[in-house]
């Protein structure tokens, strides 16, 4: 069934579990989230973001994400991830996305609050929910100096929820998009004080390369929703390696399958396993 990201999030935070979210650039992406959130009745984000667009142009995946999403027998959330564009968020928004992000974080702070609280207004006219980002989550070859500068503040996060009336919250805490280069350093007692000063559920993003025990920190102490990709394309191309010389069908199978797994090992990680 296709939700927005008020209808899970808000038992996920109550509860401490998180939801993940997992980008799918294409159908045998989006058959391995989808079959593994039903096999462990899980409630599941999926979605793309736009710097996957050249990978996996929004109309042609939006009609197959969203049809899933309908015919899921678990709660489903369509959700543009990192929009950096008013157009292209209004564009998912269009074609049926029940929820998007509106990502402002690296340009300037008032242009922030301002362009992601008239995304919330436009959203919520048409039943979808927000998620706004203040501090900023960079790339993982930043440097540690460079990563704390942009660490959301306890008063980012306070201000930036009341101008903007966000469904959910990107922080930053130590964690970068893409492949860890070395262990990261999270700052949970950062995310507990932001925790205890708002109710808004809060994202971790760039999760893939944490350690199990990082996820289960975050997740207990506040994050409600986990974002997911780099992992699940790593699986994919292990598989893909593995099976190297045999047929098309079989190579895709194997890659299916590979990602499905490694959706439901961060499933029963976050404990979202059983919540639908």
């Amino acid at each position: 069934m296709l939700v927005n990201l008020k209808e899970i999030l808000a038992d996920a935070q109550k509860n401490k579990y998180g939801v993940g979210l997992f980008n799918t650039t294409d159908t045998d992406m989006l058959e391995a989230a989808i079959s593994a959130a039903e096999e462990l009745k899980s409630p599941i984000i999926i979605g793309t973001a736009e710097v996957l667009l050249p990978y996996g142009e929004l109309q042609l995946i939006a009609p197959s994400v969203i049809a899933a999403a309908k015919r899921a027998s678990v709660p489903v959330v369509v959700h543009y991830d990192h929009g950096l564009t008013f157009d292209r968020c209004m564009e998912a928004l269009k074609l049926g996305f029940s929820s998007v992000m509106f990502d402002g974080s690296a340009g300037d702070l008032e242009e922030n609050y301002r362009n992601t609280a008239e995304m919330v207004k436009i959203a919520h006219s048409m039943g979808a929910t927000v998620e706004g980002e203040i501090g900023h989550v960079g790339q993982a070859a930043s440097s540690d100096n460079e990563a704390s500068d942009m660490y959301t503040t306890v008063e980012q996060a306070k201000e930036f929820i009341a101008q903007t009336g966000v469904d959910a919250l990107a922080i930053a805490i130590g964690t970068a998009h893409g492949a860890y280069k070395s262990k990261p350093k999270l700052d949970l007692q950062r995310l507990a004080d932001i925790r205890k000063a708002v109710d808004t559920p809060l994202v971790l993003h760039g999760g893939s390369g944490l350690s199990d025990d990082d996820f289960r920190n975050v997740i207990a102490g506040g994050i409600a929703k986990v974002n997911i990709f780099t992992d699940l394309c790593l699986a994919g191309a292990a598989a893909m390696i593995e099976n190297t010389g045999k047929d098309y069908l079989d190579i895709r199978n194997a890659k299916v399958d590979a990602i499905k797994n490694a959706v439901m090992q961060k499933i029963m990680l976050f404990g979202s396993n059983g919540k639908a």
